[in-house]
């Protein structure tokens, strides 16, 4: 639910699962997932218009509901009988109705990592109490995807409920193996080769030589959406000044159009290739991260490669909607690492 163009979905696949559907109201979004995961049923489509009758004929036999729905209306100062009738939980208590007619055996919801702390913990609070009442263990943690083979650091608040009847246990983030750290270089550095080639398909001629370029590859080494855009020339200027790992505070002052001083750390960033991404962003021209050697953005290939999606995952919809496709997903390595948890509960309730 709310999937996007399919980072969890790709992680859950990956680890096994078989994907049987998706709810979102982006078109775009639904398209790649439609591209992607060709056997499930997907939907393009406002949740709440989506008809409760039909949700046990389309959906109801699943193991397991992943979502990620907003939860910013949960608040000490929102009266309880009120939460319900607050815009900002909408999506939130739809995703609770999926789970009341489904009652899967497994809940999962990914959100912003303030909602643990936000209020004094009161959101976070307020959903496992509701989560507990349809008879779920709930566990939560915050998790950084650099611990899970994606090269780039991205924090999420990872929700996890066991339904109390198929095993009355609680969820153990410590069973979810973390990896060895990868770069910057390691997802895109054998895509330098690509600069001055024309748009279109490229063709990778060389051997992967790493575990993550291993994962990354399609069988036949094609790779899509790596056609290079450059900014405005004004903005290549500011970003020559940039050396790896550094931001706005190294282009000259007289670079810029005003003299600002309170510009986000991460404006103009170049991205350092010894070492893990920023957390990757919707942006496309205004994006706040560089390549660490060109001076532009990441191609829409090497934004997906950051996030960990594999090269054969194709997004579809104009060049700006990919790439808010690619930042707003969940990175598939994390999911995967999350969901090879998960089937471990589900296989030894099966032995």
């Amino acid at each position: 639910m709310f999937c996007g163009c399919g980072g969890i979905s790709e992680g859950y696949a990956l680890a096994g699962f078989e994907i049987v559907g998706g709810i979102d109201f982006n078109e775009y979004a639904t398209e790649t997932f439609k591209h992607n995961f060709k056997n499930a049923k997907v939907y393009c489509i406002d949740i709440a218009t989506f008809p409760t009758q039909k949700i046990d004929e389309i959906y109801g036999d699943v193991d397991i509901i992943v979502g990620g729905p907003p939860c910013q209306g949960f608040s000490s100062a929102n009266r309880w009988q009120k939460e319900k009738d607050d815009p900002r939980n909408k999506l939130f208590f739809e995703y609770i109705r999926f789970v009341q007619r489904i009652h899967p055996k497994i809940i999962m919801i990914e959100n912003v990592r303030g909602l643990l702390t936000r209020d004094n913990g009161y959101a976070i609070s307020r959903i496992e109490e509701i989560l507990g009442a349809e008879e779920y263990n709930i566990k939560y943690q915050i998790l950084d995807a650099s611990e899970y083979g994606v090269p780039q650091n991205r924090k999420r608040a990872i929700i996890v409920g066991i339904r109390k009847d198929f095993k009355d246990s609680y969820f153990d983030f410590n069973t979810i193996e973390t990896t060895e750290k990868t770069t910057v270089e390691d997802a895109i550095g054998e895509l330098y080769c690509f600069e001055s080639s024309l748009a279109g398909i490229k063709l990778i001629e060389s051997p992967a030589n790493s575990p993550l370029r291993k994962f990354f590859r399609t069988k036949d080494n094609t790779i899509l959406d790596q056609d290079i855009v450059y900014p405005a020339p004004k903005v290549q200027e500011r970003i020559k000044h940039v050396p790896q790992g550094g931001n706005w505070q190294d282009v000259p002052e007289e670079l810029w159009p005003t003299n600002r001083k309170n510009r986000h750390s991460s404006a103009y960033k170049r991205l350092d290739p010894n070492t893990q991404s920023c957390t990757i962003d919707t942006g496309n021209a205004h994006s706040n991260y560089f390549h660490p050697i060109f001076h532009r953005i990441p191609t829409i290939r090497e934004s997906a490669r950051l996030q960990s999606f594999p090269d054969s995952f194709e997004f579809q919809g104009p060049r700006g909607s990919k790439y808010r496709q690619i930042g707003n997903a969940v990175p598939p390595l994390m999911a995967k690492a999350i969901a090879d948890a998960i089937m471990k509960i589900l296989n030894d309730e099966n032995n």
